[in-house]
């Protein structure tokens, strides 16, 4: 029924709702409007059950590669492959699903009710009970401070604001009349005669009866929108999906390729099956999973100390290609709490420090000579902070946590209180007894208040709008005096607040009345004028230096916000967010606007303002059909929609909503924008890192493909046992694959342009690194074979120099494996010594196989003489030492043609 209330007079609503404003609904009248309209809360997606959680972790392709390859060796027997493999793929599939558990646990733990008690009228009594229990016809009392429980048709208003951020984007609150009835095609942000679930009572006092509960609210119906929306898979999701459909082409190519081959040359079926297995295990990387399932968590868990909870793991990864965040306003870019940034007082021009709630700030005097701090003592500024403490009904107190504020009452008065609090003026001085008030309407645009002290003396204070307050002082004061109020001083005092909205800040003037200390009661007329404030709700100081480094990094930052354009506008160029040449589009612009026109001109816009909840979701879709991967951050209910619609969410822990955290990707948990870019760059890491493993991981296979297909080709016997090539598998893409993942950012880093999120994982230049890698393995593994089998003749010697000449290699290009571009030595020894700390272990487990008689029969092995160590030592360094030899030719030809490029150019 909210959709109508807005058109509807009060009596018509009650009549409808069968209630009354006085005695509000019966007991049997709730119970069957409960039945009817169900409880008032917003309907949950139903969990997903843990086994489907479970199962889930097992619909990666390379995962059923893994299982098929244990099926096969258990029907030949080999049980210790069976074993193996199969180990490796739970170990993967226990550990996704344990951390996406603990991450969903943890958010659970931030979750709590907006609204959990009402204020209602029942049987003629007033009750306080549970916010689930509404029903549509019950009447609400609300005071200020309270949470609107339910959508409300306002009945009764005594000067109350409601602060709608959380809804509309609007960071101002919004001034509620009873009195209207709306035209039915009044905007949602405008319908000032309701009030909505979820917002806030900024001041006042009011009575409403309730039209709509739960997911009939106007909360609700964006939460219907959530559900109709299905997430797709993050880029890492699609281009492993995509690694492990060409992995299973590949390995079921060489598989029959092999076979074949081992049947033309008169081998039985079970020589050739034992070969193509052997191939097979060569061909899977069966550490990949689990490695990449281990990168996220560790990206997760590094992530979480920087106070950034990811709900699913693949969404770390999806933060590095993130090319565009589209961000809100109001508790996302600023703090959400009014600032006074300049004063107007005894015709000086101050600017005042310092931003939210916090009374900590300075004033600066500015003059055409520029500025110098100073401290408010002269009489014309002091007046003026006494009108903006005295005329005020907010209080400034501190928070639970050290370092915090809290307004209670509305954010404008809040600013103003805060502002004489920075002057000085302390507590025991704000404390004038009230004789008379007369509160803030929109007829008047003023408000004031007529106070006596302890002298007796009254004096006036009034603020409002500079137009109305302007018109009605006929003196000011000037210069520590009292002067008379000229034609031409109003027209500079008008310029002033002209040029304050130009600013983007609300500006509000500040009078008094004091003509002979004895006024018996308000008047309006014949004031004082004593100052111009201007006030804003500031950007995060932290902001703007995040601003920056995205544009460093190549990611296009956007505001998209239910605020005025000119302020919207304002905070998007002191941030950086927007140019003076860039778009500020409304969301009436928008709605003249075709799909395929916002996605033509959606590069031109920085700006959206005075947008709804379907406009912020259509300027996500369009950058994402430009091939772009967006990110969309945001704390109220009205972002939710565009939260879950963008590739990456990113919701605010302490101001979000329920409704938004539950539809994001990440949460921060300290609603720090800064954060998103800390992200960004974690999430660029680990995708750098998981890259620079799978070359590792894939070039390790390919050459023992090689290997064993050059075997195959020459006629030689299989160099390398299947339990032996599940061995090197395991040793290699175990603990230095592991170790990989936990390279720290390389240099510059931050400085890339984002990837496409239809850019290759292996790119064809990474699969030339990958096959040229593992061509240097198969040579030296191949020589290993020659030299044991042709020139000692023996099978078994043989295989173990192969064996242990492949695993020291690759052992040794995980060293390389840091970087493609910097040798180890440039890196750095110690920035990772988790890396050397995997290779010595992996290689103490080598030796001991060879070493310990007990494990020699299990992999077919025999002690080395002095001469095969030297050879196999001389061999597993090769490829390590050619690898970086090559690096730094790179570097010196990038060096050679950075000097030519500067030589040209000067």
């Amino acid at each position: 029924m909210t959709q109508m209330s807005h058109a509807t007079a009060r009596d018509r609503i009650l009549q409808t709702l069968s209630s009354n404003d006085q005695t509000g609904l019966s007991t049997s009248q709730v119970t069957a409007a409960r039945e009817q309209a169900g409880w008032n809360e917003l309907a949950g997606v139903a969990p997903e059950p843990a086994w489907k959680k479970l199962l889930a972790q097992f619909g990666d392709v390379v995962v059923w590669i893994l299982i098929a390859a244990a099926l096969i060796s258990g029907a030949m027997g080999e049980w210790t492959d069976t074993a193996a493999i199969l180990a490796i793929v739970l170990l993967n599939a226990f550990l996704g699903f344990f951390q996406e558990d603990r991450a969903e646990k943890a958010l659970a733990a931030l979750q709590s009710l907006a609204a959990p008690t009402a204020k209602v009228i029942r049987d003629g009594k007033l009750a306080q009970v549970p916010a689930r229990d509404l029903v549509p016809g019950d009447i609400v009392d609300l005071e200020a401070g309270d949470n609107v429980p339910a959508d409300l048709r306002l009945l009764s208003t005594s000067s109350i604001r409601v602060q709608e951020a959380s809804l509309t984007g609007e960071s101002e609150p919004v001034e509620k009349d009873a009195e209207l009835v709306l035209p039915e095609s009044t905007p949602l942000a405008d319908r000032k005669n309701l009030a909505f679930m979820s917002t806030v009572l900024a001041n006042g006092q009011s009575r409403g009866v309730v039209v709509a509960t739960g997911m009939q609210t106007e909360i609700g119906r964006i939460a219907g929108m959530l559900q109709t929306y299905e997430r797709e898979l993050t880029p890492l999701q699609r281009q492993l999906a995509r690694l492990g459909r060409v992995l299973v082409i590949i390995c079921l190519a060489l598989v029959g390729l092999v076979f074949l081959l081992g049947l033309l040359r008169g081998n039985s079926w079970f020589e050739a099956l034992l070969s193509s297995v052997s191939l097979a295990v060569a061909a899977v990387p069966e550490g990949l999973p689990a490695v990449v399932t281990t990168t996220l968590a560790l990206g997760l868990q590094r992530m979480a100390r920087r106070n950034a909870l990811v709900r699913k793991l693949p969404s770390v990864e999806t933060l590095g290609c993130v090319s565009v965040i589209c961000s809100d306003k109001t508790g996302t870019l600023t703090h959400n709490e009014m600032t006074v940034r300049e004063l107007l007082a005894g015709g000086v021009h101050y600017r005042v420090t310092g931003s939210g709630y916090a009374p900590q700030g300075e004033f600066f005097e500015v003059s055409s000579k520029g500025e110098r701090p100073v401290t408010l003592t002269d009489v014309d500024a002091k007046t003026a902070m006494r009108v903006a403490a005295y005329c005020n009904h907010a209080q400034v107190q501190p928070g639970k946590t050290e370092g915090t504020w809290n307004v209670i009452g509305d954010p404008t008065e809040g600013a103003l209180v805060v502002l004489a609090m920075k002057s000085g003026l302390t507590s025991r001085e704000r404390s004038p007894r009230v004789v008379q008030q007369l509160p803030f309407d929109s007829d008047r645009k003023a408000m004031s208040v007529l106070l006596k002290d302890d002298t007796g003396r009254r004096i006036q204070y009034t603020k409002g709008a500079p137009e109305g307050i302007l018109a009605n002082c006929v003196s000011e004061r000037l210069h520590n005096e009292v002067v008379s109020m000229t034609d031409d001083r109003r027209r500079e005092i008008m310029q002033a607040n002209v040029e304050m909205a130009s600013r983007a800040l609300r500006v509000l003037a500040l009078a008094c009345r004091d003509d002979d200390g004895t006024a018996p009661a308000i008047d309006e007329t014949r004031l004082t004028f004593a100052g111009l404030v201007g006030m804003i709700d500031p950007p995060r100081a932290e902001v703007k230096q995040a601003v920056v480094r995205c544009r460093e990094a190549g990611i296009r930052p956007v505001m998209i916000t239910g605020d005025h354009p000119a302020t919207a506008a304002a905070i998007a160029r002191e941030l950086g967010i927007a140019a003076v040449t860039n778009r500020v589009v409304t969301g009436q612009e928008l709605d003249a606007m075709t799909d395929a026109e916002l996605a033509g001109n959606v590069d031109h816009i920085a700006v959206y303002a005075r947008v709804a909840p379907e406009h912020k979701l259509r300027v996500v879709r369009a950058w994402k059909t430009r091939g772009d991967v967006v990110a969309m951050t945001g704390d109220g209910v009205n972002d939710a929609p565009a939260v879950k619609a963008a590739d990456i969410g990113i919701a605010m822990g302490v101001s979000g909503t329920d409704v938004t955290r539950e539809a994001a990707a990440m949460v921060l948990m300290d609603d720090n924008f800064a954060s998103i870019v800390n992200a960004v760059e974690e999430g660029r890491a680990i995708y750098d890192n998981i890259q620079k493993f799978l070359i590792f991981l894939l070039s390790c296979n390919a050459g023992e493909l090689m290997l064993m297909l050059l075997a195959s080709l020459l006629g030689w016997p299989i160099p390398l046992l299947p339990v032996q090539l599940l061995w090197i598998n395991l040793v290699t893409d175990g603990l230095p694959a592991l170790a990989l993942a936990m390279e720290p950012p390389e240099p510059g880093l931050m400085r890339r342009r984002p990837r496409r999120s239809d850019e290759p994982m292996l790119s064809w230049s990474l699969g030339g690194v990958v096959l040229g890698q593992g061509l240097l393995l198969a040579a030296v593994g191949s020589i290993a074979f020659w030299y044991g089998y042709e020139q000692e003749g023996d099978l078994d010697q043989a295989r173990t120099m192969t064996f242990c000449v492949v695993v020291y290699a690759e052992l040794l290009r995980a060293l390389a494996a840091r970087s493609r571009v910097w040798t180890f030595w440039q890196l750095g020894l110690w920035t990772n010594p988790y890396v050397f700390a995997a290779v010595a272990i992996s290689a103490l487990l080598q030796v001991g196989i060879i070493a310990l008689p007990f494990a020699r029969p299990i992999f077919d092995v025999t002690t080395h003489t002095l001469l095969e160590w030297f050879v196999l030592l001389a061999l597993a360094l090769t490829p390590v030492t050619v690898i970086e030899l090559v690096k730094l030719c790179r570097q010196w030809i990038g060096r050679d043609h950075q000097a030519d490029s500067s030589g040209t150019s000067s």
